[in-house]
């Protein structure tokens, strides 16, 4: 605090956003200014750019008559650079050194963090920068002089030659024809240094003209680095989340990506999958895990990843076996590669790989010497494919290293049914190539009951309980008289005791109390938003004490605040905010007397609001609380129109797609709205369910 009393706020500046200069501002950083150079005269001045390439070149005047200019230096580079001749491909037309050559290279590689900002009349207007270049002095016409001295020299050692000097004698040639490139040659070749040189070398130069600083041009330019609109419309960026917000000011540290170290290639980075499209998130982690279970590849993936198009895209890199996933052979081979052991071609080791993943759908454990036998492949190939795939136990052989996924298979019998047939054709393949014997086909007892675990008809299940409670017969007998004598003699002292008392009977009602069981934690001691010190007052199934006036008033105050807050609430959201606000109250308030769901929705209704019908569909996983969906219909302000069209929408289907929305905004309220437009008044309009 006293740090803070130290420091007070002088002034409050307004923030705006500029949008006219967006993806076109770029700032330069110049070397320091030679005393002969002169960036006020333009009139030797021009510029050019690669846009691709954020690649820019000026050439910036000399002034040749600064006490502080070399004239003889000057005379001698040119003279160098262009010879005696003067013509129209010279550099210095002048004979002299009068201009210099700047060539940018790109500062940062990300300038989202970085805008330029102008300050006028207490407001800070600011435009993000699209590159920041820095210019360094260009030694190009170096090159082009030393290209004129090896042309001199060659041209004097023609000239000694005799003209009478008899033709060369006829040579012979040596014509060879190259390979076709193969695909890893190509990639090379793209990858070349050379190979991108000439790629940047092709883009071709877009001049420009340059304004000075004083000039009108660059004055009325200069206009565009103001908001040109300060409305809410006009700077919808600006309209975040406090979360969104607090990231936007202090984002998290991104390294830039040239001081990144090269990542090895057995490392994956899930933040740079999640942008590549679904099918290569799952070859690269199937091709990476090998092995995985259906629920844990989802996992993977992220939330809200269609579980449909994840099967469609997993049986295209992988086979079924044993309930699991496997990464199929020519995924981890590819075609033209070889086996890092024994130099064995892909072809050859894609066929022992799969013979093992095809001894796996027949038994849980393989023998490597079995493999080994009928492969015929070296030791070190065979260790890898198992270690693909199981794991070695001491006498036992190499077991499957995941549990038979019998989820999987229950859930989805069509996949495990394509999957079989599959297999059913590796495995005649298999039985060409490798002429199996009838002993490789079959699966062993043991192995057989090994795999699958033992299962108990539900019949044996009843039969094995009735035994049990035939078994307990006797004790819970026992038990049962004990507590009927226990209650005949508590009913007998009651009726001595207290002859007098009568029990009040209420109609029994429709109405049943709100279930608050999955906000315990939040009521703070309460049972259905009723203190256990209040019992005196009555509350029976919604029907409320004397005070039922005030109850009301109390009730239709909550549920008015909530929905101008929130324009659309389903009632099960209704409810968890209601027993919130009980929790807040002070013990003996009037709202702890019982508020059942009836009375609640009834309220609901008198304040104004709507029940929408939203037509979800019959497989919904949704509560029935969830289901009902209940929206203020006119909140006053400039979106009840457009929050009625949506409303209307949602009543016809469940599901709208954004474009339908737009163009039946635009054609109810007469405006056509942007996608920023529309994005706003969802936003506004669902709030609660955004």
């Amino acid at each position: 605090m006293a740090n803070e009393e130290d420091d007070p706020i002088i002034q409050e500046i307004d923030v705006f956003l500029a949008r006219s200069l967006l993806e076109k501002l770029y700032l330069f950083q110049y070397p320091i200014r030679p005393a002969s150079m002169t960036y006020d005269d333009v009139t030797h001045l021009s510029a050019k750019i690669k846009p691709k390439q954020q690649k820019v070149e000026l050439e910036m005047a000399i002034d040749t008559l600064n006490p502080n200019y070399c004239r003889s230096k000057g005379e001698q580079i040119a003279l160098n650079v262009d010879g005696t001749c003067t013509d129209e491909t010279s550099t210095y037309s002048s004979k002299l050194m009068d201009k210099q050559t700047f060539c940018s290279s790109q500062a940062a590689s990300n300038v989202s963090r970085y805008a330029a900002a102008v300050y006028k009349k207490g407001e800070l207007h600011l435009t993000p920068l699209h590159g920041i270049l820095q210019l360094r002095p260009s030694f190009t016409y170096l090159d082009k002089a030393d290209a004129k001295h090896r042309e001199r020299e060659a041209a004097n050692e023609g000239g000694d030659s005799s003209q009478d000097e008899a033709e060369d004698d006829v040579k012979q040639i040596t014509v060879r024809f190259s390979r076709p490139e193969t695909e890893q040659a190509r990639q090379r070749r793209v990858q070349s240094y050379e190979f991108l040189q000439k790629r940047q070398a092709e883009e071709h130069w877009v001049h420009l003209h340059y304004y000075g600083l004083k000039d009108s041009r660059s004055e009325h330019e200069r206009q565009y680095l103001f908001s040109q609109g300060h409305g809410l419309a006009e700077n919808t960026e600006l309209i975040k989340s406090p979360s969104e917000y607090l990231m936007m000011l202090m984002p998290p540290s991104i390294e830039e990506e040239n001081d990144k170290p090269m990542a090895p290639s057995n490392v994956l980075s899930m933040a740079q999958l999640r942008t590549l499209p679904l099918a290569d998130q799952i070859k690269i982690l199937m091709k990476n895990v090998k092995v995985m279970p259906f629920a844990n590849l989802l996992s993977l993936l992220g939330s809200g990843t269609d579980p449909t198009a994840v099967l469609r895209c997993v049986q295209q890199v992988a086979l079924l076996v044993q309930g699991n996933w496997v990464v199929k052979s020519d995924v981890l081979y590819p075609k033209d590669t070889s086996s890092p052991h024994s130099g064995v071609p892909a072809e050859v080791l894609c066929r022992g790989r799969d013979f093992v993943m095809w001894k796996f759908t027949q038994d849980r454990w393989v023998v490597r010497k079995e493999v080994a036998a009928v492969t015929k492949l070296c030791p070190e190939d065979v260790k890898d494919f198992l270690e693909h795939m199981s794991v070695a136990r001491i006498n036992k052989g190499w077991e499957f290293m995941l549990p038979y996924d019998e989820d999987f298979v229950k859930k989805h019998p069509d996949i495990v049914q394509r999957q079989q047939m599959l297999w059913m054709g590796i495995q005649a393949k298999l039985e060409k190539v490798y002429n199996l014997l009838k002993e490789h086909l079959t699966p062993k007892k043991q192995e057989a009951q090994a795999a699958h675990p033992l299962l108990v008809s539900g019949e044996q299940r009843v039969n094995m309980a009735k035994a049990k409670v035939k078994q307990n017969y006797g004790q819970l007998e026992k038990e049962f008289q004990k507590q009927k004598a226990e209650l005949k003699s508590s009913d007998a002292s009651a009726k001595t005791d207290v002859p007098n008392i009568r029990i009040k009977e209420e109609p029994v009602s429709v109405e049943e109390p709100m279930d608050t069981s999955g906000q315990e934690g939040l009521n703070n001691g309460l049972v259905n938003g009723l203190h256990p010190a209040q019992g005196s007052l009555e509350p029976v199934n919604g029907h409320l004490p004397g005070g039922c006036d005030r109850v009301a008033q109390e009730l239709k105050a909550f549920v008015a605040s909530t929905f101008k807050k929130q324009f659309v609430l389903t009632l099960s959201e209704l409810k968890r905010l209601f027993n919130l606000h009980l929790a807040s109250l002070p013990p003996g308030h009037t709202l702890f007397s019982g508020i059942s769901d009836k009375m609640l929705q009834d309220m609901v209704l008198d304040t104004g609001c709507k029940q929408i019908l939203v037509p979800f569909p019959p497989q919904t996983a949704a509560s029935p609380d969830e289901l009902k969906v209940y929206a203020l219909w006119e909140a006053g302000d400039t979106y009840d129109q457009h929050r009625q069209v949506l409303l209307e929408l949602f009543s016809k289907n469940y599901r709208v797609r954004r474009n339908v929305i737009q163009s039946q905004l635009s054609q109810e309220c007469g405006e056509d709205l942007n996608k920023q437009e529309v994005d706003r008044v969802l936003k506004v309009s669902f709030c609660s369910l955004w």
